[in-house]
């Protein structure tokens, strides 16, 4: 009943984000449908010590489905990989309830820690495509990461993130839903300072040529 239980979850919550979806039988053609049920074998079967069989069963899984879970990451509900082509999930990674992960997210290390090497994703987190969460902190709830983004640090909650390395842009604490997608309408903190930059620069401009009329009298 539990197996069920966890199918028709996973079948709404695909339903619920997908805007493509037609029918509920497209659901089983998802790589994300896929991968999520063979990662819940594989960690049952990583808790239990099988370790060779766990890692057996992810690595099929991430040739199938272009999906890679480690089976020791644990994952809470709702988790939700869109497209997912090139997603990586590291084996101490945390990702906490209705979390959302586009194309090409990795949750990884830096290759320089040992025991918890990967991110903490808490409950709401939206990681836009192509973005790169590295290293053993946290990223707090209802925090958003633009895409193609390196985060290195923690990120508190209620935030976005932008930029390489990441930097926070946004911090309102105002709840995100858990329906909020939008992956556009990120603040650009480089565009910000660029143009303020160019408005320093007209106002340098202004300044000097009032100084050189000034001494031309």
């Amino acid at each position: 009943m539990g197996f069920i239980k966890f199918i028709n979850e996973e079948i709404q919550i695909i339903k619920e984000r997908d805007p493509a979806l037609r029918s509920t039988m497209e659901v089983f053609l998802y790589p994300s449908f896929k991968a999520m049920l063979r990662y819940r074998l594989a960690h049952k079967l990583y808790l239990k010590k099988h370790y060779f069989l766990a890692r057996w069963i992810s690595q099929r899984t991430a040739h199938k489905t272009g999906i890679e879970i480690h089976p020791g990451a644990t994952i809470g509900k709702g988790l939700f990989i869109d497209h997912g082509h090139g997603v990586i999930i590291g084996e101490t990674a945390i990702i906490g309830d209705n979390v959302t992960l586009y194309q090409g997210v990795t949750l990884g290390g830096t290759g320089k820690e040992k025991g918890k090497r990967h991110p903490t994703i808490e409950d709401n987190v939206m990681i836009s495509a192509g973005a790169k969460v590295l290293g053993s902190f946290t990223v707090g709830e209802n925090s958003k990461i633009g895409a193609g983004s390196v985060v290195v640090n923690e990120v508190p909650p209620n935030c976005t993130v932008v930029g390489i390395p990441g930097r926070v842009v946004k911090r309102d604490n105002v709840k995100i839903p858990r329906s909020d997608m939008d992956q556009v309408h990120l603040p650009d903190p480089i565009l910000n300072e660029i143009q303020q930059l160019k408005a320093d620069n007209e106002e340098l401009k202004k300044t000097v040529e009032a100084l050189a009329a000034t001494i031309n009298k």
